[in-house]
């Protein structure tokens, strides 16, 4: 009994010193939106590999990603473009970085009446993202295919009061981005981001009756983010280089449809967007 006694005492204070020392794997959270479960899962099996366990937590809108890993509740996020990002940074006085470029996410307009934007009618609805970021470049978007004319110095964040033209007398509804797609049949289009339109069963190549081309996308590169401190993080580091790797692209482009375009730039491309 005695030498039991000693055995299972040891056993238990093994087990202790692991757990404080949190065994062999390192263990990382990403946060993402739904859409991008299936290309992290990738990723996930590829760092497990090299003894990384990477957890992914989806989240259902595009605000609680960036309060969370500045609270430390997850340790990177891969969900939002390098522009919604520099303002939202801005706006809340987070101190957050970008660490990788991961993919453009092209938006497109889409219709449930109607087959090409031509089609679209004088005095039209329209929906459009109502975050400042996403609906800038929604109205790029509807400026792009004819619809509008904008401000000469319109950086892409804001609203209506930069259209300076109207012609086609289309009427802006602002939506929340997750709701862009159920309001399709209560206007005559939707702008809708791409991994929302993923999400809600589309397509964004086939489906889209107007979509962003990839010059006009660029400064929406989506990026890997995590905080300023941890920037060089080693682990961190890895699971870049594993995003960034060509069988993580080939995946991306075979899962999604081509709807995504893999985009692995350097930290100081993404400045200069």
């Amino acid at each position: 009994m005695k030498k039991l006694f000693t055995t299972l005492t040891s056993i238990f204070t093994l087990t202790i010193l692991l757990t404080a020392c949190g065994g062999d794997d390192d263990t990382i959270t990403v946060g993402v939106n739904g859409s991008g479960i299936p290309m992290w899962e990738f990723v996930a099996e590829k760092a497990e590999a090299e003894g990384i366990n990477l957890e992914i937590m989806e989240f259902a809108d595009y605000v609680r990603p960036n309060m969370a890993l500045a609270d430390g509740e997850i340790d990177i996020n891969a969900f939002q473009t390098v522009s919604y990002f520099d303002n939202f940074i801005e706006e809340h006085n987070l101190d957050l970085v970008p660490i990788g470029s991961t993919l453009i996410a092209p938006m497109g307009l889409y219709s449930e009446k109607y087959t090409s934007y031509e089609e679209i009618p004088e005095g039209a609805e329209i929906a459009v993202p109502q975050e400042e970021t996403n609906q800038g470049r929604a109205l790029l978007l509807l400026e792009a295919a004819g619809f509008i004319e904008l401000v000469d110095d319109f950086n892409g964040v804001g609203g209506v009061e930069n259209i300076v033209s109207n012609p086609h007398d289309i009427e802006i509804v602002e939506i929340v981005a997750a709701q862009t797609p159920r309001v399709l049949p209560d206007v005559d289009a939707s702008v809708i981001n791409n991994g929302v339109a993923v999400e809600a069963g589309f397509i964004p190549v086939q489906d889209a009756i107007f979509i962003e081309d990839h010059t006009t996308a660029e400064p929406y590169i989506n990026i890997i983010a995590t905080q300023a401190e941890r920037a060089d993080d080693e682990v961190l580091q890895t699971i870049v280089e594993l995003y960034q790797q060509e069988d993580t692209a080939d995946h991306i482009r075979e899962v999604y449809n081509d709807s995504l375009i893999p985009v692995f730039v350097d930290l100081d491309v993404l400045k200069e967007y």
